[in-house]
């Protein structure tokens, strides 16, 4: 990426953009590729898969275990090893590195230990390093920075866990458990897990891999053990990634098309087209020369909207930013949890939408916005790709928007900033 100018003035849209987009691979499908391919049966390929700071930790981390992985083509090709050394794991500030490749390790024999980024160390593990110690995983520690002593094996079996801080408290038991000699029955007691969709995508990945899941009852998950068969998986675009080019069609009256959007996914993503059509865009599939996609229109005006979040929670700040530009009110709600991702997702969204002027209030579980003008300034991003999105979103309908940190969206997206320059200018 070359040198951005920190903060960085995001470009405004003047006129209606019209642009169609090819998105990188989605994050959380080439993570978990990645992972169950490490543990696979034989060696796999991983293609379109998304090269990006959290792909490549966990690349980094799969090859430090044993299983290495050869990223240095656009297909990826993951061989499976022995887990027979000590390792070092850097989580950076990738949740799928920090909270999935733990319960792999308790597979090695040597002694893995985990670390990453300042801001990771506030981030909850200590549900699933609880969980494998149940498990019979000698883990000492809640937090980062720990260590996993690794014997070979791991006895698996039933484990009860709260997973309403993540729905990646879960996926991380499942992605591992038929390596477990007993399996792993996963059964959830809490608020309701968030983020369901990507327990869904879990447990469509692991039967891709003939692995036996059984997801027949509400709140528990159970993992047969058995083999992990090789499977080369071909990478969606990241849906939940589309947000702000989506949402640069909803602000500027313009329309984006987002090509190779799949007709069927278990993406959380998915749920911005149902979004945008709340607030006034023409969303729909299309066909044509240029390939197929998803097609996003403006009006010209953007409807405020009452939505429940909860299980697609990593929309919230791009669709926050389009309920600050919103001719009415809106109410985001169901996601504290998000107070618990890269950063407090809420109190940051309500600090810096309300410093460039918009009325926002910020409750336990969401935020309640009233229309407001707003005015430039700068927008911190607390190292969060995600809030990054919503600073552009205002920028492109706001004159004098400075992202700060726009580079932290390297995460999921390389370049973005000169990606969405080349768009509006």
């Amino acid at each position: 990426m070359t040198d951005l100018p920190d903060p960085w003035p995001a470009p405004r849209a003047d006129h209606p953009v019209d642009a169609i987009v090819t998105l990188p691979g989605s994050k959380s499908l080439t993570n978990r590729a990645l992972l169950l391919a490490a543990i696979a049966d034989g060696p796999s390929v991983v293609r379109r898969a998304l090269r990006s700071r959290d792909t490549s930790l966990m690349a980094a981390a799969l090859t430090a275990l044993g299983s290495p992985v050869d990223a240095s083509g656009d297909d990826w090709t993951v061989t499976p090893g022995a887990f027979d050394r000590d390792a070092a794991v850097d989580c950076g500030l990738a949740g799928t590195v920090m909270r999935f490749v733990p319960p792999v390790a308790g597979l090695a024999r040597g002694t893995v230990s985990f670390d990453g980024d300042p801001h990771m160390r506030k981030r909850p593990i200590g549900e699933i390093l609880g969980a494998l110690r149940s498990l019979g995983v000698d883990v000492p520690g809640d937090a980062l920075p720990f260590t996993v002593r690794g014997t070979g094996s791991v006895r698996g079996g039933t484990v009860v866990v709260d997973a309403s801080a993540s729905s990646q408290f879960i996926s991380a038991l499942l992605l591992a458990g038929a390596r477990y000699d007993e399996g792993v029955d996963v059964r959830h007691d809490g608020k309701p897990v968030p983020s369901l969709p990507h327990i869904d995508m879990t447990v469509a990945m692991l039967r891709e891999h003939g692995v036996d899941v059984d997801d027949s009852e509400a709140n528990r998950w159970s993992v047969a053990p058995g083999p992990i068969k090789p499977v080369d998986h071909l990478i969606e675009p990241d849906l939940s990634n589309a947000a702000p080019f989506l949402a640069l069609a909803a602000v500027s009256g313009g329309t984006v098309t987002v090509r190779d959007w799949p007709r069927r996914t278990t993406q959380a993503g998915d749920a911005l087209r149902d979004i945008l059509t709340a607030m006034g865009c023409e969303v729909g599939f299309v066909d044509g020369p240029d390939g197929s996609g998803l097609r996003v229109t403006g009006s010209g005006t953007l409807l405020g909207i009452d939505a429940d979040l909860h299980d697609v929670g990593e929309l919230t700040p791009a669709v926050a930013a389009l309920c600050a530009l919103a001719d009415g009110p809106s109410h985001l709600r169901g996601i504290g949890h998000i107070r618990g991702h890269e950063t407090d997702r809420l109190a940051a969204l309500a600090t810096e939408l309300g410093a460039l002027g918009a009325d926002v209030t910020e409750h336990e579980d969401g935020l309640s916005l009233v229309p407001a003008p707003l005015h430039g300034g700068v927008f911190r991003t607390y190292a969060d790709h995600r809030m990054a999105h919503a600073g552009v979103i205002v920028g492109a309908a706001v004159d004098g928007v400075l992202v700060e940190n726009v580079a932290t969206t390297s995460k999921t997206f390389p370049d973005f900033a000169g990606f969405w320059s080349g768009l509006i200018e």
